[in-house]
């Protein structure tokens, strides 16, 4: 298969695998049925979402083994952890095949969490390698996909599990065991390592090709949040969805529409003794401005750091708390939105989880469409700068959240959803762009490993102040009211005002940089 057409195969393979493999996004959805079923306490909830997150404390592991291994054989070990975490679960709770101990579930959760780094190190791996100057693009476009998962997630189940609340959280926990797997038994063999092609990466085939993928991603998600605000048939949204997914494949089957067409003039012309004089000249025209191109966009890296050294840079630990204000209470947000939901009267928690994924998904895609059109603008903000914007905003999102009303829940899940979607998205980048690309599979999955952190403590005091609600004005272990996470919200508008803080020490200490980059 040529070399053109392998990078955008496996392109669309990361799109797919990327659409299936946050599994974590769903919990809410399910988390309330889930308690039930434990019969456990808000405090025991928050350690199993925990154990989820904890998960990414060795998520490393993946980093160091994508190294080492072939990539598919890093994905598929993916899939195997996230089907014995959840598949196991799924057989003691719903099936009742066997008794497992509360330990032995948060284990299993923690396995099925570290699941999800194998997968996302094989895609941002491929990603970064396959387009290295348009890798901005390339991540950002198939990170958004993940923030489909909690849509797709929750529409398969509302089409196939919809008799009971019971049914529904067996549903999450058996499509959340088999669907990554199959996706990635049946991408392994399109995934490859790239070794970084020049002349690829700066085609112009290139170009048209990140174009019409804005195209479809965008349109994807505008079906995405549209679905998930009008009443539609799950089924018809599912098929849908399957066709927008889909779509991409378009890609490469026109470059190498195009590459058969070439090949066969050539051959007309073969005949020609200056042809080959003429295509060695533009050949090596081309070769040098390719080159050039290649030149300007190392300049995107700051330095390479290996990951045991990142401890020494004072870059590092900054960004290490950024992550744990900003991005990871965004998580800790959605983790909680199923109880948030419910002490505020609201039946609608399966909606609210896919408006937060649909918005995620575009708050993930946009960054990197403003990189690409408007990167070389003068005025374009840089990924410190983007990141600050988007803590501000989050923090007014929590303030929004102290009304008491179905809008205002509504409008803030949406907000969080896409800045929190452009906060994933900018991380990627930064890690990238601070500490370089060559041992980024294990440097990303440490600054990730501060999540676990936030989601513990943060959480913790979540269910402590709902456990305080519950005994004072709740019932049967449940609060309900705007109490029950008032204090809550407002702490942690102020963990993200610190982030927005640090991001801009961050740009500050890094201006000369920035200013530099093309």
């Amino acid at each position: 298969m040529s070399r053109k057409i392998l990078p955008w195969l496996s392109l669309v393979a990361i799109l797919w695998l990327q659409s299936f493999n946050g599994t974590n996004l769903s919990f809410p959805a399910y988390s309330s049925q889930l308690k039930e079923l434990l019969k456990i306490s808000q405090f025991k909830l928050n350690y199993l979402s925990f154990a989820s997150d904890a998960g990414k404390v060795l998520g490393f592991i993946s980093g160091i083994a994508a190294v080492y291994l072939p990539l598919p054989l890093v994905l598929l070990a993916g899939g195997s952890l996230g089907f014995a975490g959840y598949g196991l679960q799924y057989l003691s709770i719903v099936k009742k095949m066997f008794t497992l101990s509360f330990s032995q579930m948060w284990c299993l959760s923690f396995l099925a969490g570290n699941s999800i780094c194998w997968i996302n190190t094989a895609c941002y791996i491929v990603a970064i390698n396959s387009f290295p100057m348009n890798r901005q693009v390339a991540v950002g476009i198939t990170a958004s996909y993940q923030g489909l998962s909690g849509k797709i997630y929750t529409d398969m189940v509302h089409s196939f599990f919809h008799t009971s609340q019971r049914e529904e959280a067996s549903g999450y926990l058996l499509l959340n065991s088999l669907v990554p797997l199959v996706a990635c038994l049946v991408t392994a063999p399109m995934l490859m390592r790239h070794g970084g092609d020049k002349a690829m990466s700066s085609s112009k085939d290139v170009k048209v090709g990140f174009i019409v993928l804005f195209v479809l991603t965008i349109a994807t998600g505008i079906y995405a949040v549209a679905t998930s605000l009008v009443s539609v048939p799950a089924v018809l949204v599912l098929v849908g969805i399957a066709l927008f997914l889909l779509a991409p494949l378009a890609i490469p089957i026109g470059v190498g529409f195009k590459e058969l067409m070439s090949s066969r003039k050539t051959q007309q012309k073969v005949h020609d003794l200056e042809a080959p004089v003429d295509k060695f000249y533009f050949v090596e025209e081309d070769h040098t401005k390719e080159e050039e191109e290649f030149e300007k966009a190392i300049i995107g890296v700051k330095e390479e750091v290996e990951w045991t050294q990142l401890w020494k840079k004072l870059d590092f630990w900054i960004y290490f708390g950024l992550y744990l204000f900003g991005p990871t209470v965004g998580l800790v947000f959605t983790n909680n939105l199923g109880q948030i939901a419910e002490s505020r009267g609201s039946t609608a928690t399966s909606s609210l989880v896919a408006l937060s994924s649909s918005f995620g998904f575009f708050g993930r895609l946009l960054p990197s469409l403003l990189d690409y059109f408007f990167s070389r603008n003068k005025y374009m903000p840089s990924s410190p700068v983007s990141m600050a914007g988007s803590l501000v905003a989050m923090v007014a999102s929590f303030l929004l959240l102290l009304i008491d009303s179905d809008i205002a829940l509504y409008i803030s899940t949406a907000m969080i959803g896409i800045f929190s979607g452009a906060l994933t998205s900018l991380s990627v980048t930064m890690t990238a762009e601070l500490f370089g690309t060559k041992h980024f599979g294990v440097n990303h999955n440490i600054v990730v490993g501060s999540i676990p952190l936030g989601s513990f403590s943060f959480g913790l005091l979540a269910a402590k102040i709902y456990r305080d609600g519950a005994a004072l004005y709740g019932d049967d272990g449940k609060c309900f009211g705007m109490h029950c996470f008032q204090t809550t919200l407002v702490f942690w508008g102020m963990l993200c005002s610190i982030a927005a803080l640090l991001a801009a020490v961050l740009y500050i200490r890094n201006r000369k940089f920035y200013s530099q980059k093309p």
